[in-house]
């Protein structure tokens, strides 16, 4: 638990702070809300494996882009931070981004 004074509106997300972010999953979900217009949109699934896991993002119609930023520079930030997280877990994870 944080402590409350610990980090009181630094976090990336209105009431998050960046230590709250236990698991690959929810750190995807707090990059895709935070790039989205519509932050209520966004789902996150883990499809678990023994070596590796895939992340399912799916956000609104309208918000794809951002995900998926200029030539692919959000995605691929994304995916590197994947590849970071399961140097950490001695796993793989693959991002799919679902229309």
């Amino acid at each position: 638990m944080i402590a409350p004074d610990r980090c009181p509106g630094r976090g990336l997300w209105p009431g998050t702070c960046a230590e709250e972010v236990r698991t690959v999953k929810e750190l995807v979900e707090l990059i895709a809300r935070t790039l989205v217009d519509h932050p209520d949109l966004v789902e996150v699934n883990e499809i678990d494996g023994e070596t590796s896991s895939i992340i399912e993002l799916r956000v609104g119609k309208e918000d794809i882009g951002k995900i998926i930023g200029r030539q692919g520079a959000h995605a691929r930030a994304i995916r590197t931070l994947l590849a970071a997280a399961g140097g950490k877990y001695r796993k793989r994870f693959t991002l799919e981004i679902i229309d």
